[in-house]
């Protein structure tokens, strides 16, 4: 493994590959590339690959406290593989900065309203004047987060970043298909359309620095070519 990364992203990096979570060959992605890597967000259910990836969540956090000046109350889960995200990192977070015990929250929201009881869309922590942070898996189109930024201001809390396990660093597919073109990625749109910072625990460079200490030449190779065809503007 390399040396260069911080070593809570090479231990990640290890688990995502051991964990089969990361996969290198030949992946058709809903844009229609091919990709020669695969991140599968949906396979963090053990328990090993759920600390995993909550305690690298919660080390990117607390970097971005330390680094950047990051300020929040509540960390927030999109419904619905972002609910047991939100949880377990709020736990993580607290056991590795334990000034943070009592004072950052969780919430997540509901898909649909509930009718009785005391009713409402958020589940956990009220979001009125409070900084929230969204967490979640990956950003594609960004439509998902643009629904959360929106529910979460609706109800009187302000988002002040958002933290995903990865950013390809890869341009939105062009609106006529001409994938030559220059462009920007999904993420580098989010923050410039809301102000917001956003945070991942890996991106594509930290990828291809970490696989040269565990996946093959031709791998690796592959992996350096895709990032040069597509990488971002941003």
């Amino acid at each position: 493994m390399a040396n260069d990364l911080p070593q809570f992203k090479q231990d990640f990096l290890k688990s995502c590959h051991s964990g089969g979570v990361l996969k290198f060959g030949s992946f058709e992605l809903k844009s229609k590339r091919i990709s020669p890597y695969f991140f599968n967000a949906g396979l963090f259910h053990t328990a090993r690959l759920a600390n995993a990836i909550a305690t690298a969540f919660a080390h990117t956090i607390i970097d971005a406290q330390k680094n950047d000046g990051l300020e929040y109350d509540i960390v927030f889960g999109p419904a619905y593989k972002g609910i047991p995200l939100a949880s377990a990192i709020t736990v993580k977070l607290g056991e590795l900065d334990p000034k943070l015990l009592d004072t950052i929250s969780y919430s997540f929201d509901r898909k649909e309203a509930k009718d009785h009881g005391e009713g409402g869309n958020i589940v956990g922590a009220p979001l009125k004047g409070k900084r929230v942070l969204i967490v979640d898996d990956v950003i594609t189109a960004g439509t998902a987060k643009r629904e959360a930024i929106e529910k979460i201001q609706k109800e009187g809390g302000t988002v002040v970043g958002i933290a995903v396990a990865l950013d390809r660093k890869e341009k939105l597919p062009a609106a006529d298909g001409d994938d030559s073109k220059p462009g920007p990625s999904a993420i580098g749109e989010l923050k410039k359309e809301y102000g917001i910072p956003i945070y991942a625990i890996l991106n594509l460079d930290d990828i291809i620095e970490g696989m040269k200490g565990f996946a093959s030449p031709e791998d690796i190779k592959s992996t350096e070519e895709y990032r040069q065809k597509y990488k971002a503007t941003d």
